[in-house]
């Protein structure tokens, strides 16, 4: 006689679609795009041989020199005037009555093409230029279009409906994230490395501890100190970008007085959720490891704002040259994210610098922390991806593309001949 199964079935939820997944990869290479603006500089100087500033005696480049001083503010850096006027030269040279301030829907396959012409392949008449040189690219166009519109948003770009006119950065268009995305994985197949911002590692953040908080600094050093750690160790704890962490305020901390287990820290949307569920996290004290024990860090944040801050709104705030905290005055995304590029420098992270490996400052960006707290989670704690993708609180699809955040060629490789070494 059969048995009749009469527990409930189980839904299983269905595949992402390829559809899905390519929304989730344009989303990160926004991200990606975003991270890396800080330090565009850096890679602007390692491609200017590729944009020559040469006085060539035809009206388009003539053209192009003059519009671009006319529309760029004072203070933008050379090389990002120089790979402006190249693009303004190069479609001036295709089409004579192409305007270089003109912003519609065709000024994303405007983009597009520049970058092809730079960096698509030698062979099929192209100049064959590395990935990099089309982030740098990518950067210093949307420095272009900044400029021309300033008062557009700079997170966005969609087609206004009431005016029929385009809004925001050409650079964040769809039709531009795809292109990058298959660019760069045209050039891993052939070997080249990516530029996605590098892993903050264990060792990392207890160097940014000691920097931060445990050693010699004046007393208002020492209250910014603490203040961008706790920021710090809470994006690398709660893999978020800097740009989320940022946005913490004091309602979302459920910290039960006389606690000193734990702390609980609620959100109610991520920014790739906008669902409107609640996600939370539970972080445990940690004997073991004083320097990223989440409850001791709140218990320094406390006994540096005291009774004088009020217990609501922004979590993190700003510290003046004398020290005082600023409740009407949060810390910006921008300013942590300089503070960060300082921190690693004070600690001596340029080319070349900790055990002979090449570490500089200039690779770690906003999404360096997510990126070494995911790789923390499995690598030290032996978290299964799964764990992680449930802490992050992340969708299914977003847990098809986390791969990203366990792997970058950037990444603290160095010591690789080790990696097969029986124990």
């Amino acid at each position: 006689m059969s048995m009749m199964n009469t527990s409930p079935e189980i839904q299983e939820k269905p595949a992402p679609t390829d559809e899905q997944v390519e929304d989730e990869l344009c989303l990160l290479d926004l991200e990606d795009a975003d991270s890396l603006l800080l330090h565009v500089q850096e890679l602007v100087s390692q491609h200017l041989d590729e944009f020559p500033d040469d006085q060539i005696d035809d009206e388009a480049a003539k053209y192009a020199a003059k519009m671009t001083k006319a529309s760029i503010t004072e203070g933008t850096r050379d090389g990002h005037l120089r790979i402006i006027k190249h693009y303004i030269t190069f479609h001036l040279r295709r089409n004579k009555k192409w305007d270089a301030k003109r912003v519609d829907e065709k000024t994303p396959h405007d983009i597009t093409t520049f970058i092809t012409q730079k960096c698509g392949p030698a062979e099929q008449g192209f100049e064959g230029r590395k990935y990099s040189t089309a982030v740098s690219t990518r950067a210093a166009l949307t420095m272009w279009y900044k400029n021309l519109r300033p008062n557009e948003s700079l997170t966005e770009w969609r087609l206004d409906s009431v005016t029929n006119t385009w809004r925001g950065l050409p650079t964040r268009s769809r039709i531009v994230s795809q292109f990058m995305v298959g660019l760069e994985k045209t050039k891993a197949k052939s070997g080249e490395v990516s530029s996605s911002a590098r892993a903050l590692a264990l060792e990392d953040i207890h160097r940014l501890y000691k920097h931060c908080v445990d050693q010699d600094l004046t007393v208002a050093q020492r209250r910014a100190g603490i203040i961008r750690y706790v920021a710090y160790l809470l994006a690398w704890l709660m893999l978020l970008r800097i740009d989320e962490v940022i946005k913490l305020r004091f309602e979302n901390f459920d910290k039960i007085p006389g606690e000193r287990r734990y702390i609980d820290i609620s959100l109610n949307t991520r920014k790739q959720n906008q669902t409107g569920l609640l996600h939370s996290w539970r972080l445990h004290a940690n004997d073991g490891d004083p320097m990223i024990c989440p409850v001791r860090a709140f218990i320094l944040l406390a006994s540096l704002y005291g009774p004088e801050i009020k217990k609501t709104g922004p979590l993190f705030l700003h510290v003046t040259a004398q020290g005082a905290v600023m409740q009407s005055q949060p810390l910006t995304a921008s300013a942590l994210s300089r503070s960060l590029s300082r921190d690693l420098q004070g600690l001596g992270y340029s080319s070349w610098a900790l055990y002979g490996t090449h570490s500089s400052w200039a690779l770690y960006g906003t999404h360096s922390f997510r990126r070494g707290g995911c790789q923390y989670r499995i690598k030290v704690k032996r978290w299964s991806a799964d764990m992680v993708a449930a802490w992050g609180g992340w969708s299914q699809v977003e847990a098809v593309t986390m791969f990203r955040y366990f792997y970058s060629p950037n990444d603290n490789h160095e010591f690789m001949h080790d990696y097969d070494r029986n124990k």
